[in-house]
């Protein structure tokens, strides 16, 4: 079975938008994924949304090359959550014919975060794209039975998804049992990685690891294998594996063909 690699803006944190997609052409990815929306205020994104030029040139380098958009980043859905925050993005994402929007859970009360999630689902309805939970242990939505809880509890819409990253497998409670009772219309792509697996990590070194010291896949613990016999053989596959060490000494093409092929291994056996 032939799977769909998509390359994760982590990976081609360096290009614009339009340079990830040419990128990617050359190194035997079909998708990319953007950050458009910075993950906290100040923080690394590319730039697209309210700039007309950047879209078209995108749009021009999708046509160019057949490599789509994949999952675009990133919502929080916090206390003050007001899901039209993000129209500018939605828009973007119908544009560029994004498959999936990437949102975090920061707010404590479940309650609110899971009225929330559904709000959102509901907003994005029109624009065709889900809206993948991805839990991380820093967060609300810590492992993969919070966010199941939660999507489940804003009764599955039909836009609604969970998104598992291997790194978040490894440095959570999650186990293979809980990816394997997740119902498979709620996945839509996972993302891999590698990295030290384990319970002991304070937030700061997750988030360090998460955002600038990942690990190739084989190079650290976590069960990828497990992993990934344990999600739906045709799950596409994105690959984010950000490491500002050994990104230093080598070009972004370069970094995203051993990514992938390193990837593999652990998908297509």
């Amino acid at each position: 079975m032939t799977r769909i690699y998509s390359l994760a803006y982590l990976s081609s944190h360096r290009c614009t938008p339009a340079e990830a997609i040419g990128v990617a052409a050359k190194t035997g990815y079909s998708f990319v994924g953007l950050r458009l929306w910075p993950n906290a205020v100040g923080a690394p994104q590319q730039h697209l949304l309210g700039q007309p030029d950047a879209l078209r040139e995108t749009l021009a380098a999708q046509a160019d090359t057949g490599v789509g958009v994949f999952d675009l980043e990133i919502i929080r859905i916090g206390e003050q959550f007001d899901p039209h925050t993000w129209d500018a993005l939605y828009d973007a994402g119908a544009a560029l014919k994004a498959k999936a929007i990437l949102v975090a859970g920061d707010d404590t009360n479940e309650a609110r975060l899971t009225e929330n999630y559904a709000r959102l689902c509901e907003v994005m309805k029109p624009f065709g794209m889900t809206a993948d939970l991805e839990f991380m242990p820093w967060t609300a939505v810590k492992d993969a039975n919070a966010a199941l809880r939660i999507v489940q509890g804003a009764g599955s819409p039909a836009n609604a998804g969970i998104l598992v990253d291997a790194l978040h497998v490894g440095r959570s409670t999650t186990t293979l049992d809980d990816i394997r009772a997740i119902p498979r219309e709620l996945f839509h792509y996972a993302q891999i990685c590698d990295a030290l697996a384990g319970l002991n990590f304070s937030t700061e070194q997750m988030i360090h690891t998460a955002r600038c010291e990942r690990l190739l896949p084989g190079d650290g613990t976590i069960d990828l294998q497990g992993l990934f016999d344990a999600l739906p053989a045709d799950l596409p596959v994105s690959v984010e594996v950000v490491n500002f060490g050994r990104e230093a000494n080598t070009s972004v093409k370069d970094w995203a063909a051993e990514c992938l092929a390193k990837s593999r291994t652990f998908v297509e056996t």
